[in-house]
């Protein structure tokens, strides 16, 4: 159905008021104190949801697959980031040592070597899109060759979420296993910490969102 001038005006609106009260309202009455820096981190879970359901809906909509493994994708980026946070974190750490805290826990002594390009934000920020990028490839070109598609994609891409759940969870994968990463520090020199931080972080992700 053919969306008239006056449906497209109102959505149009409703977009731009959304994206003022997101990106300017929110951080405003944070930044005045009218809002804690638990609720700003609230919203800013809800967005990075926001953008999570907008990939699907593209996905759902663009090619009539439905993608029951978006969720996988995204958590793969944020490992990505997280090596990057974790080494950051340096001796601040509960066992005060260079390695991230998981890794003394389990007896080892020296960083593993595809750890150590992760020192690097921008190589982190590129593994964030490209590593789900070509996982993402790989199993859509082996998927779309073997014609996969209807509900059978849908559960196959359910599959390979759980599968790659159990293997995140395995402490032999050396990322930290069913507790995943935790207690961040900083991010490119930022306290994580600190409301301003919080709330850079939070108009960030907003942003993303307005714009896709």
């Amino acid at each position: 159905m053919n969306k008239t001038p006056l449906t497209s005006r109102v959505h149009f609106s409703l977009l731009i008021i959304s994206g003022v009260f997101l990106v300017v309202v929110m951080p405003m009455l944070h930044a005045f104190g009218l809002i804690q820096d638990l609720t700003l981190s609230l919203w800013g879970k809800y967005i990075c949801y926001g953008i999570m359901a907008i990939s699907i809906d593209l996905l759902w909509g663009y090619t009539g697959l439905l993608c029951l493994g978006q969720a996988l994708f995204f958590s793969i980026g944020g490992y990505m980031m997280g090596m990057h946070l974790m080494l950051m974190i340096g001796k601040l750490g509960q066992y005060k040592s260079e390695l991230p805290d998981f890794l003394v826990f389990l007896g080892h002594t020296y960083l593993p070597s595809f750890w150590k390009p992760f020192y690097s934000f921008p190589f982190a920020m590129l593994m964030v899109i490209l590593v789900p990028g070509i996982i993402a490839y790989i199993f859509g070109y082996l998927a779309f060759r073997s014609r996969i598609k209807g509900v059978y994609f849908s559960i196959l891409t359910q599959a390979l979420t759980y599968g790659a759940s159990l293997l995140f969870f395995r402490n032999e994968l050396l990322m930290g296993g069913n507790n995943g990463f935790t207690d961040f520090k900083t991010i490119v020199g930022a306290d994580l910490r600190l409301p301003e931080t919080k709330r850079g972080l939070y108009i960030a992700s907003a942003l993303l969102l307005v714009v896709v």
